[in-house]
């Protein structure tokens, strides 16, 4: 088959890139460069540059290239920005969506991937959050990457697409230092920034009900998220017409802010406590996935542990910033 990536340009899309191709899959990448980095892409793999807003464009490629799968990842992710830019969030993850689906059903491409997220979830007050857990977004962010799943559910049943909405914990890691993230939006390059910067970690607050008082998440590498885009490939490519499936993608182990911090020093040589600062609005206590579903739908399962994910991610950041590194 060959397979579309929305954002194949990205910390994670370019991760399913390479994923695509270690299995013997053809990818094509459909990235605006907004954010994406273009060096990112394999030689040999076609870059497409341009908007999910653009329906004559995603016509031309799906077309062009014969595409027979689309894995969308295409979209804006910071949950702040989010809230201050709702309208803007809209258009590009729920408008863009719906061009591209539009542009999917005319080819008769069949299978779709979305891209989806925990923030579905928002604060969910229970052990392992399992895909049945109720959705209750808290953010302009969250309720996009929902209202993607409805749409996509919708259009499949509609249309005979088999498609999957995976919804993706906390992703860190890289495959190799090239591929590393370099954004510093989520915890693991934010502490690199802080202790290559000379400062102390930030925790924000103390004193949830945890084993430590400190925020409880699910980490899972960027290689295994990757490769579990290429078992939802697989499946649906093979799938009845129609299929739908809801995924959690994680490692079904919670690990505090705290013990990340920890483990960051430990990991990178430093050695600089974290500063406890007050909570920040909207931070649920623990957010853990139920990751049996996909194992049993799949048969993947994360292989990779919080230390790997931290080595990795070290390794890009000491790439991009070579004074970090210590010996």
């Amino acid at each position: 088959m060959t397979w579309l990536i929305t954002g194949g340009a990205g910390y994670i899309g370019a991760h399913v890139v390479r994923a695509m191709m270690e299995a013997g899959e053809r990818a094509v990448v459909y990235d605006d460069l907004s954010s994406g980095i273009a060096e990112r892409v394999p030689a040999g793999v076609p870059l497409v540059t341009g908007s999910t807003l653009d329906a004559d464009l995603l016509a031309r490629t799906l077309k062009d290239h014969a595409i027979t799968g689309v894995v969308h990842l295409a979209a804006k992710k910071q949950v702040g920005e989010s809230v201050e830019r709702p309208l803007h969030y809209y258009r590009e993850n729920v408008e863009g969506l719906r061009v591209l689906l539009e542009a999917v059903v005319e080819a008769g491409v069949p299978s779709f991937v979305f891209s989806s997220s925990a923030a579905v979830y928002g604060m969910p007050d229970v052990d392992l959050v399992t895909e049945e857990t109720p959705c209750l977004p808290m953010s302009p962010y969250g309720e996009t990457k929902l209202a993607g799943e409805w749409l996509v559910r919708a259009v499949g049943r509609a249309h005979g697409l088999a498609t999957a909405s995976l919804r993706y914990f906390n992703v860190a890691g890289a495959a190799t230092p090239e591929l590393a993230d370099t954004g510093v939006l989520n915890l693991v390059p934010m502490v690199f920034e802080k202790l290559t910067d000379g400062e102390a970690p930030r925790i924000f607050g103390a004193d949830y009900a945890t084993p430590d008082g400190t925020c409880v998440r699910d980490y899972i590498h960027v290689v295994d998220l990757a490769e579990a885009h290429v078992a939802t490939a697989r499946k649906l490519a093979s799938a009845a017409p129609g299929t739908d499936l809801t995924l959690n993608i994680g490692r079904g182990e919670g690990v505090s802010v705290r013990e990340m911090t920890d483990l960051i020093n430990d990991v990178t040589g430093y050695d600089t406590p974290a500063e406890v600062t007050g909570r920040r609005p909207g931070d649920p206590a623990r957010v853990v996935a139920a990751a049996t579903r996909i194992t049993t739908e799949l048969g993947w399962s994360a292989k990779r542990d919080v230390r790997d994910m931290i080595v990795s991610a070290w390794a890009g950041w000491v790439r991009l910033r070579p004074e970090a590194g210590r010996d």
